[in-house]
């Protein structure tokens, strides 16, 4: 979820220690797939020469761009993983501007030659299908959808009502006001599972405190609530949080990438934020107002899948990446600033509660999660 860049000079700027560099430059070349497709901007491969002995491993943002704090970003944060790992590993990516470029810049990484194309988003599943169909021996890989029954095609899918539950006991337990609040950036399963297991982890924490905490935003039975549509709008996430905390929400949950910074830069006293996909106090300049983050590990997904790719080059991955709260494919961020601010006792129930999902005493579901 969302941020684009222009020029020629480093992309991603290190923030509060995590560092995501992305040098981009000219690359001179004219691809006739994306002939009606406006400009998109991409980093540069390497020469021919070394091309032959490099392993190309070429990403494909969503909307956001690369530096949208959230899942472009550690998605890229994989690729680099992989090429510390291994560095034959050649990575390189395309920040897509709008929908209408998903299919030439997936195109054009097939014109280009990369040898693993990977996909951000399940918004890109019917471009990446496209794609992978019309290319069957290269290796595609998608974050947030399944291998749209292709075997060319790897998934790397998150359980993340999981951690979700844990975010919303949280928020339940800390909040002041008996109000907390969610909003996405679109109505889409890999933004709706978030909601989902947030309410259940409030709805968890009154049951066992008897007590009344009202979700705002999101009904998980009606499936419907709130949202910005849009995943880069930071105005439109500061609307929907003003809504929120005047209706009395003090803790804030944007499930919509770049949009919900709109949130975060207008927190101050009146409530606080739980971010998503990347951590929060780390990619962002707001930690002040993250009371955590509800972490999905696109980072170690990607970085696996490209190692195994690199590693048999010429032969198609099999299977696919689940994230869970075992194996921290999903996880809520430390407390950081917060962490004296939490009653000790909460802070130990919401332990208890992960390792409950962990050793399935706890089943948390959504009609959202992954199959």
């Amino acid at each position: 979820m969302c941020g684009v860049f222009m020029g020629e000079e480093t992309v991603l700027r290190p923030v509060r220690g995590m560092k995501i560099v992305a040098l981009v430059a000219s690359a001179g070349l004219a691809f006739a797939a994306a002939a009606c497709a406006k400009p998109t901007e991409e980093t540069p491969g390497t020469g021919t020469s070394a091309a032959a002995a490099k392993y190309s491993a070429c990403m494909v943002t969503d909307t956001g761009g690369i530096d949208d704090h959230s899942f472009n970003a550690s998605s890229w944060a994989g690729l680099q993983a992989a090429k510390a790992a291994n560095p034959a590993i050649d990575p390189t990516y395309t920040a897509s501007t709008s929908m209408a470029d998903y299919d030439p810049n997936l195109a054009n990484s097939v014109t280009k030659g990369c040898k693993y194309i990977q996909a951000v988003g399940g918004l890109m599943g019917d471009a990446t299908k496209k794609a992978a169909t019309a290319n069957p021996t290269t290796q595609f890989s998608i974050v947030d959808a399944d291998n749209l029954g292709l075997t060319n095609v790897y998934p790397i899918q998150f359980q993340t009502q999981q951690a979700a539950y844990l975010a919303g006991y949280l928020a339940a337990g800390y909040s002041k006001s008996g109000k907390v609040g969610t909003y996405g950036g679109m109505k889409i399963p890999p933004v709706t599972i978030f909601m989902d297991g947030f309410a259940d982890g409030v709805a968890a924490y009154n049951k066992a405190k008897s007590k009344n905490v009202q979700v705002l935003g999101w009904d998980k039975a009606k499936q419907d609530g709130l949202f910005t549509d849009d995943f880069g709008s930071q105005d439109k996430g500061k609307q929907k949080s003003d809504t929120l905390a005047a209706q009395g929400a003090d803790v804030i949950f944007p499930v919509a990438g770049g949009a919900g910074l709109g949130s975060a830069a207008n927190a101050g006293s009146k409530f606080v934020v739980i971010w998503v996909d990347a951590d929060g106090f780390d990619t962002t300049k707001y930690g002040s107002v993250m009371l955590t983050t509800v972490v999905k590990n696109s980072t170690d997904g990607v970085k696996e899948a490209v190692t195994k790719a690199a590693g048999t080059p010429g032969t198609l991955l099999t299977g696919g990446f689940m994230g869970t709260l075992a194996n921290n494919g999903v996880s809520l961020a430390p407390y950081h600033d917060f962490d004296s601010k939490i009653d000790p006792a909460l802070k130990a129930e919401v332990e208890a509660l992960k390792q409950d999902i962990i050793s399935g005493k706890i089943v948390v579901e959504s009609p959202a999660q992954p199959k």
